[in-house]
C-alpha cells in the first residue's frame, strides 16, 4: 500500500493532507503514478508538473523516475524558497 502525503499549497488545492492506495495497475515509477494521479481533474494534474512539485520518496528527494514496488511513501511538496 503506498502511503501518500500532500504538503503546503499543495494540500491546499488538493483538499487533503495525505491518502493510501495501492499501487496502480501499470504504474512503477513516480512518473506513472504522477500521470495516473493526474487523471483525477484539474487540480491533480499539478503533480506532473516538473518545476512546482518536488517529490520525496521514503523521505529522500526522489525524482520521477524512482522505482516504486507499492510500500512506499510518496510524498508532494511545493519548492521550498529561502532567505
Amino acid at each position: 500500500m503506498l502511503t501518500i502525503q500532500y504538503f503546503a499549497s499543495i494540500r491546499e488545492a488538493l483538499g487533503q493532507s495525505s491518502e493510501q492506495l495501492p499501487l496502480p495497475e501499470g504504474v512503477s515509477t513516480v512518473a506513472e503514478l504522477t500521470q495516473h494521479l493526474a487523471l483525477r481533474g484539474q487540480h491533480w494534474m499539478m503533480l506532473d508538473d516538473n518545476t512546482q512539485v518536488l517529490i520525496a520518496v521514503n523521505q529522500r528527494v526522489a525524482d520521477r523516475s524512482a522505482i516504486l514496488h507499492g510500500d512506499e511513501e510518496v510524498a508532494f511538496f511545493p519548492p521550498m524558497t529561502g532567505g
